[in-house]
């Protein structure tokens, strides 16, 4: 296979899939954490303003989950097919609550009865957590193998996917997001509002650090091929050490008033774990259970090396002109949030 700067085509596709994905879990992983958090904010006027601290950013987030679809089509179609197959309940599921959290911050303010906001404050934030927890049970169920045959498809049904590992990392991927949305909303936020999410943010980190320490237990003990490189590269231990005392890290943050860095700190916490399953599974994207000769790599599901190439470079020039177009619009709405006419 062709390669460049010393790596072959499908290991550059493989990092480019994993890398916007990876900024599709920490860009929108705030928003979904801020829906998380929002009926444990009271007040109308909270309430609000955690909406329009993510109002200008939230739907420009969700790009990089289209981006992601299309790079994992356009460079593992095999994987993709297998994949969206197989899930096709979660997807779903997954689509459903996606729309319903679009509509339910655009609906909301359309009426000023109270009823009315509190129907869309329940639907916004119940699809915020769905997303979340149906994101984490297909990593989940993809860390532990599928039970896919040699003719690449899937041999289960939908209640393969309800077992206890997998919802297990569902849980602490919607624990992740909370506490990472409430530690946003701590930068955009003053005075009571602010005190308030102070004491969420440290509650959502207490519940996320135990399903995280939970979760690293079940994974050493029902998923143990995940080491496998570990034990041959024993310097990527780094990787898991780093996520650990960047967890540990946040609350001392949040006590030094360092905002800013406990948000950067929560954000390479989502990074680093994808890193680590990344780690754990390559080459494999999808893991047989039925058959280790049946796991779909970056070599067996790849696209033709021409087409790994042209879009290698399309994909160059496009995802820098949407991380700098993402970037600008944080710049332009940063601050702290003020209600106007304009507001949700």
């Amino acid at each position: 296979m062709m390669t460049f700067l010393g790596l072959d085509l499908a290991v550059w596709w493989f990092l480019v899939v994993g890398a916007v994905f990876t900024g599709y879990a920490v860009l929108d992983g705030f928003d979904l954490g801020a829906g998380a958090v929002h009926l444990l904010l009271r007040k109308e006027e909270s309430r609000r303003i955690a909406l329009n601290a993510i109002g200008p950013v939230w739907d420009g987030n969700e790009v990089w989950l289209v981006i992601g679809g299309g790079t994992l089509f356009a460079g593992f179609p095999v994987v993709y097919g297998t994949v969206f197959s197989a899930f096709y309940v979660p997807f779903m599921l997954f689509l459903v609550a996606l729309i319903f959290r679009a509509i339910s911050i655009e609906f909301r303010s359309k009426e000023p009865m109270a009823w009315w906001r509190s129907l869309w404050d329940g639907s916004y934030s119940v699809a915020s957590v769905v997303i979340a927890l149906s994101l984490g049970v297909v990593l989940g169920n993809l860390i532990q193998g599928l039970p896919v045959g040699a003719d690449r498809e899937f041999h289960g049904n939908w209640l393969t996917f309800l077992n206890p590992y997998a919802l297990l990392v569902g849980a602490t991927t919607a624990a992740l997001f909370a506490q990472h949305g409430a530690v946003y909303l701590l930068l955009k936020t003053e005075n009571r509002l602010f005190a308030r999410l102070t004491l969420i943010v440290r509650q959502t980190l207490r519940v996320f650090t135990g399903l995280y320490l939970l979760l690293s237990a079940a994974t050493l003990w029902h998923v143990p091929h995940m080491l496998t490189v570990f034990r041959a590269q024993p310097w990527l231990f780094a990787v898991p050490l780093l996520t650990l005392a960047l967890v540990l890290s946040i609350g001392r943050l949040i006590r030094r008033r360092r905002y800013f860095a406990a948000f950067l700190c929560s954000g390479s916490i989502a990074a680093l774990l994808l890193l680590t399953v990344a780690a754990g599974l390559f080459p494999v994207l999808v893991r047989s259970t039925l058959n280790p000769a049946w796991n779909l790599t970056i070599y067996n599901s790849a696209s033709s090396e021409k087409s790994l190439g042209i879009m290698l470079t399309i994909a160059a020039i496009g995802i820098p002109l949407v991380a700098t177009y993402t970037g600008f619009v944080f710049w332009v709405f940063r601050g702290k949030v003020r209600l106007d006419e304009a507001s949700y």
